[in-house]
């Protein structure tokens, strides 16, 4: 199979907020270009979000109203967060997801991510809001990510472009998580907490990247749903 040359990055459609960092991103990125072998069983994963999104968004979609009509009613408009996210081969869109932070928490919040970002993001949590992020309601707006081939069901989880830039920095091949697409959930994140450190995440993630499968593609689809469950019952993390 012949090799493909990768696009070198490239900010699509860049909020006031990121542009400055996809400049960065480009301008640190421009000479790094990657080929990859395309594989087919990235074909049959893409053909499995189009059928999991839009079967996704049917099922949920009385969960999708009452989110909504919830976020309208505590905390009023903007109903949706739409963040800038930096996706496959680098290219910079807007993900969506119902709004459980307080309108300015983005400002507020700035650079933070880690543990520092979980703790912090308590004090500006909407009524309602932490169970929503407990039980990942507030993800599902994400499935249209999906249907717009901005996202996958399955892949390394899609990172703001300012800390995408400061993490290739520490890890030089963190770009190469830009093979596949970001995604609603991903390997990582059913092996590891939030709170561990970005060298471990990134470990998971190549492995997902280097032995994608539709084998591994569902099993961590299956574990998300075992943990979001468990959560369901138990009530953990609602607090």
């Amino acid at each position: 199979m012949a090799q493909v040359q990768a696009a070198p990055i490239q900010d699509s459609r860049p909020s006031s907020a990121s542009e400055a960092s996809g400049e960065r991103l480009l301008a640190r990125f421009a000479e790094m270009s990657h080929t990859y072998q395309p594989r087919r069983t990235d074909v049959v994963l893409r053909g499995f979000d189009l059928i999991l999104a839009c079967a996704g968004l049917l099922l949920l979609l009385p969960a999708l109203l009452v989110c909504a009509l919830v976020v309208l009613c505590v905390a009023g408009r903007p109903i949706f967060y739409r963040g800038d996210r930096v996706g496959r081969f680098g290219t910079v869109f807007q993900m969506y997801k119902f709004r459980t932070l307080a309108r300015d928490a983005e400002l507020r919040l700035g650079d933070t991510y880690g543990d520092a970002l979980t703790v912090r993001t308590r004090d500006v949590v909407i009524p309602l809001g932490s169970a929503m992020r407990t039980l990942h309601l507030d993800e599902v707006p994400q499935l249209f990510n999906v249907l717009r081939g901005e996202m996958s069901m399955v892949g390394p989880r899609p990172i703001r472009p300012a800390f995408y830039e400061d993490l290739c920095r520490r890890h030089p091949i963190f770009w190469q998580r830009l093979v596949v697409r970001p995604g609603v959930t991903g390997f990582a994140q059913t092996r590891i907490t939030r709170e561990d450190s970005w060298s471990h995440k990134l470990a998971h993630d190549l492995e997902f990247i280097a032995d994608r499968s539709v084998g591994l593609y569902l099993r961590v689809l299956g574990a998300t749903v075992l943990r979001v469950a468990r959560r369901t019952i138990t009530g953990s993390g609602t607090s």
